[in-house]
């Protein structure tokens, strides 16, 4: 490309084509050395440039106490008639804010309501140590791709990912979870699914009392304020940002 080639031209006259290199050069073998290095890293480059496109990319993720959560995730924001299948703003912000309150995760039993392509769940994973980690959601490719991040991140054996239909879930499923703590990430996004969450956390609180979190991208505030309403007193708000975390009580 025109960029490329200037960035080469640019590289060389600061060096092998730089008036002083002319007046006073380097010695062959050196110039030969470097010029062979260049032609490697501008191959390289080619080689990215000319790549095909995919429909898949692996993401990496630094945490701050060091490491990484590596995930495969598609390009395109909706695909495969979902949007579980990248991973979005509020799922790195519940993770972050985790990391500060680990005593709601490490050595508790843990669900994850529409974990999608799995980020929060599995940097609490990598670095909380919670007893027990149940990833869930509904859609077959987002579970597929799930199981897969997961692997590629080699965790313990006591993560498990199950499929959880919140329209259907029967009680006998939520007793069998028995989690401590229950969160979920930017999945109060539309009216329909904001009835059947509140349904399914009332139905969760019916027989138990974890701790509750969940953490939206304020996308529609109609719909984001319907789903405080639903809430009653449940809640109590933890951040007043476009990002905000909401704890929930039992009566």
């Amino acid at each position: 490309s025109s960029n490329s080639t200037e960035v080469i031209s640019q590289i060389l006259n600061q060096t092998c084509c730089h008036p002083l290199c002319s007046d006073f050069p380097p010695s062959a073998q050196y110039r030969r050395l470097f010029l062979s290095e260049l032609i490697k890293q501008v191959r390289t480059v080619a080689q990215v440039i000319g790549a095909a496109e995919t429909s898949h990319c692996y993401k990496s993720y630094f945490l701050p106490g060091g490491g990484a959560v590596t995930l495969q995730e598609n390009v395109a924001v909706i695909s495969e008639g979902t949007t579980g299948l990248v991973t979005w703003e509020a799922a790195l912000h519940l993770a972050e804010w985790a990391l500060e309150n680990q005593q709601y995760f490490t050595n508790r039993s843990v669900l994850e309501l529409g974990s999608g392509a799995g980020f929060t769940g599995i940097t609490i994973c990598c670095s909380l140590a919670p007893s027990s980690f149940i990833f869930s959601d509904c859609h077959p490719k987002v579970l597929h791709k799930l199981s897969e991040n997961i692997a590629l991140n080699q965790l313990d054996p006591q993560v498990r990912v199950e499929e959880l239909d919140w329209s259907c879930v029967t009680e006998e499923q939520l007793r069998a979870v028995g989690a401590d703590t229950v969160m979920a990430a930017d999945v109060v996004y539309d009216p329909v699914v904001v009835e059947m969450l509140v349904s399914l956390l009332c139905r969760i609180f019916a027989i138990s009392s974890p701790d509750v979190f969940i953490c939206s991208t304020v996308r529609n505030t109609d719909t984001y304020r319907g789903f405080v309403q639903r809430l009653g007193e449940l809640h109590h708000e933890k951040h007043k940002s476009q990002i905000k975390i909401i704890k929930l009580y039992k009566k």
